[in-house]
């Protein structure tokens, strides 16, 4: 098997530039459906309902999309036309969600427009986001990965720090903050408009810049035979055969992302009641928050880029993964204890710890067990390990928040103790590489 060649800086930035315009999509999106959705009348109790779609939508399309593109090859590539299509439709549908409640329809059918709004969103922005992981597998040398999922990582984080400071920004610009009872803020409204401008344009530069492996260099490069070719697969058979490792870094994604569900459900409500003293959705207050709650996951993500950097000096990458988890826990823990809006930056900043060893660690363990020829196939059944958790943690939501007491803070301690048992579950992987065996 050919060992492929070492690409440099820009080459890999280049696979994943596109990320950073999807990243802004998805950090609009989790910023603020909840807020969108409690403008638009919903009971806290159940706005853990509204999350079903998006991860449910994830678990459905993702491997889909992966096991699709394991066997297409077009002049564009094989990976680039999903995303593309993928942030065309992202675009349109979120010109769209932010107007649910614009187009002088009752509650429901309003609710009904965004809830369906929301499905198409996040099934556009899954089809967008998994192909630029399966690049990184497809085209990177195992030397490399961790470098490329880092930069990933990067514009990642820094998509998310954009697309969560809009609202905030729009409004110290002076845009609206507040709207008629039912209706979501202009300044909302605006992010949403900026952000699928900046989607485009990103996706368009990578489409441009990337030029994937033809056909015969990918197969050379991963070992991929003329029988292997010939052979049929289905899900259950690549999942009977998956490697150990993708079933015990799922179980601590399983946790983690549970936890994040928790986060972006209920900061919203959590921050408004303990630093603003309000839990109504239509005040000033909870709409100042909801503005808050931007500017403390672009705080997030700032610790996250940060605390990127300094992964790679650990010697031990599970040392690293579950110290991440550990600091991330506290940091949702905390939130409790801090009633001021500005201290609030510390338990942020905090989380972003355990989001930046979200976002490499897993990827990188999983993509250098697996071989090339099931890549994409394999990277969508594994999104079902970020998906099913939030499905879970969305189904129990409003079970789980009436038997904490009814505030929304109380969920994300909880989302702390997830992510604790989730460092804890660290300790059960045994990496291994898809060519010889290796323990860290």
């Amino acid at each position: 098997m050919k060992t492929k060649p070492d690409l440099s800086f820009w080459k890999l930035w280049n696979i994943s530039f596109g990320f950073f315009g999807v990243q802004i999509a998805y950090a609009l999106q989790s910023a603020n459906i909840s807020r969108i959705f409690a403008t638009l009348g919903a009971d806290p109790h159940d706005l853990s309902y509204f999350w079903i779609l998006p991860p449910l939508a994830g678990i459905i399309v993702q491997p889909i999309i992966g096991s699709a593109s394991d066997k297409t090859w077009t002049r564009f590539g094989r990976r680039i036309p999903y995303l593309f299509v993928g942030s065309l439709i992202a675009v349109v549908v979120m010109c769209l969600l932010p107007n649910a409640g614009s187009f002088g329809m009752t509650v429901g059918a309003a609710m009904m427009f965004g809830l369906i709004s929301l499905l198409f969103l996040d099934t556009s922005i899954n089809m967008a986001m998994q192909p630029f992981k399966m690049m990184v597998g497809d085209m990177v040398n195992e030397k490399q990965k961790g470098l490329a999922y880092s930069i990933q990582s990067f514009l990642c984080n820094a998509g998310s720090l954009v697309g969560y400071m809009f609202p905030f920004i729009f409004t110290w610009i002076g845009i609206q903050n507040i709207a008629a009872e039912g209706t979501v803020p202009d300044s909302v409204i605006y992010s949403f408009y900026v952000g699928a401008a900046i989607l485009i344009l990103c996706v368009i530069y990578t489409t441009v810049k990337v030029k994937e492996l033809p056909p015969k260099e990918f197969e050379a490069f991963h070992g991929i035979t003329a029988d292997e070719k010939k052979e049929k697969t289905d899900f259950i058979s690549l999942l009977k055969n998956a490697p150990k490792v993708f079933w015990t870094v799922g179980l601590v994604q399983f946790f983690c992302w549970a936890a994040f569900m928790y986060m972006w459900t209920y900061t919203n409500g959590a921050i408004a009641d303990t630093a603003w003293g309000t839990t109504d959705p239509q005040s000033a207050g909870y709409q100042e928050a909801g503005n808050w709650v931007g500017v403390l996951f672009a705080l997030q993500a700032i610790g996250s880029v940060t605390w990127a950097v300094i992964l790679p000096m650990f010697k031990s990458r599970k040392l690293a993964y579950s110290l991440s988890l550990v600091i991330g826990g506290i940091g949702f823990i905390s939130t409790l204890f801090f009633h001021n809006q500005y201290l609030l930056f510390i338990s942020y900043v905090l989380i972003g710890c355990a989001w930046a060893a979200m976002l490499a660690m897993p990827f990188t363990i999983l993509t250098n067990s697996i071989s090339g020829k099931n890549m994409g196939a394999y990277l969508g059944l594994f999104n079902g390990t970020i998906c099913l958790p939030q499905i879970v943690a969305a189904v129990a939501g409003g079970l789980l928040l009436s038997l904490v007491g009814g505030r929304q803070v109380h969920m994300l301690v909880l989302a702390g103790v997830f992510l604790i048992v989730g460092a804890i579950c660290v300790y059960f992987i045994k990496e291994t590489s898809a060519t010889h065996e290796k323990t860290t």
